[in-house]
């Protein structure tokens, strides 16, 4: 028998953008994302197939890396028309709600449009678009570990309820009301 690999974090996450240079630009002026590195070839390593790119990386924190592929001879990039907008997004924790609030005002000066902040329950959040058309979203961490521990108890059942019955299980409802409370 073999063992499951024992998976360490993320190498890096990779999307589609129009533009190289700007997309790097964004995420550093919008983020501070440090630009880390950039991988340019003619031909696509893993398939030998003819595909010009430019492949860019930049520094997520903790070891994290956000790709972005530029892909000049393929078709202009687009959005799976059959998920709406707000289900394919990128999330990034910001330390703090402070720091969420700082994050927010800081988009707003640079033109940005953002909504939120917006309640979660465990987590606060704003959401705000690159200039791919990528949603993006930065979360504050709220709940406390009593709260996190409760909601990982209850997710095999709510798993297990979605999917023989496709509709919206009530087993965290009553700790979601909890947490509202005790929060307020």
């Amino acid at each position: 028998m073999t063992a499951t690999p024992n998976i360490q974090g993320f190498h890096h996450v990779a999307y589609r953008c129009k533009d190289a240079k700007e997309t790097v630009e964004f995420y550093q002026k919008a983020l501070g994302m440090k630009f880390q590195l950039a991988i340019a070839e003619d031909h696509v390593p893993s398939t030998g197939a003819y595909d010009p790119y430019m492949h860019i990386f930049l520094e997520a924190g903790n070891g994290n890396v956000l790709a972005f592929f530029e892909l000049p001879e393929q078709p202009d990039m687009d959005r799976d028309q059959n998920t709406p907008i707000w289900v394919q997004h990128i999330a990034m924790r910001v330390e703090s709600l402070d720091a969420l609030m700082e994050a927010k005002a800081h988009l707003e000066s640079l033109g940005l449009d953002v909504i939120g902040p917006t309640h979660h329950g465990i987590f606060k959040s704003i959401y705000f678009f690159d200039p791919n058309g990528h949603r993006l979203e930065l979360a504050a961490d709220i709940g406390t570990s009593e709260q996190m521990q409760q909601l990982y108890d209850v997710a095999p059942d709510m798993l297990e309820e979605w999917s023989k019955t496709k509709k919206a299980p009530r087993h965290a409802a009553w700790l979601h009301e909890k947490i509202a409370k005790e929060q307020s």
